[in-house]
């Protein structure tokens, strides 16, 4: 079995994640997606950006030589936040944990938040593989679902 791992984005990576965010149904579960999520130009502008921002870590995520994801560390009103996409083919494989786990190692900064929609149960557990605990919930416009929807806070000190 191929292994994963993590290398810094680059640009040329942009193009496959933006087609990863761009499926409905992963899109519907992780709620919280731009007003638009077909508008390509705009998720290059904005991600050509962070990948300059130096309070952002963003990482491609391989199994092999092939890209099945991504995950970052950014920060959020004086938080560390992580955040997570894996390509929905993959789902189901532990992809998300490992990659978290590998993660988790070169990026040391904490607390460290993780945020995830109420019912992404599968997001939910790898956050709690990895350490983190739920700390609380919030709720917040989802365009996804078109309707305000609660979320779940968790922590890792």
């Amino acid at each position: 079995m191929p292994t994963i791992h993590l290398k810094p984005t680059k640009l040329q990576h942009l193009d496959i994640l933006f087609e990863f965010q761009a499926d409905k149904e992963a899109g519907y579960l992780a709620a919280f997606m731009p007003k638009d999520p077909t508008d390509k130009q705009a998720y290059i502008t904005k991600y050509t950006a962070l990948l300059t921002d130096k309070t952002v870590n963003n990482q491609t995520i391989f199994l092999g030589d092939t890209i099945v994801g991504s995950i970052a560390k950014f920060v959020m009103f004086g938080d560390a936040e992580v955040t997570y996409w894996i390509d929905r083919t993959f789902w189901g494989q532990g992809i998300a944990t490992g990659a978290l786990q590998q993660f988790l190692l070169q990026e040391t900064i904490r607390p460290l938040y993780g945020r995830t929609v109420f019912d992404n149960y599968g997001s939910q557990k790898v956050l709690e593989k990895c350490g983190f605990v739920k700390v609380g919930s919030d709720k917040g416009f989802a365009h996804a679902r078109g309707a305000e929807v609660e979320e779940f806070i968790f922590k890792l000190e």
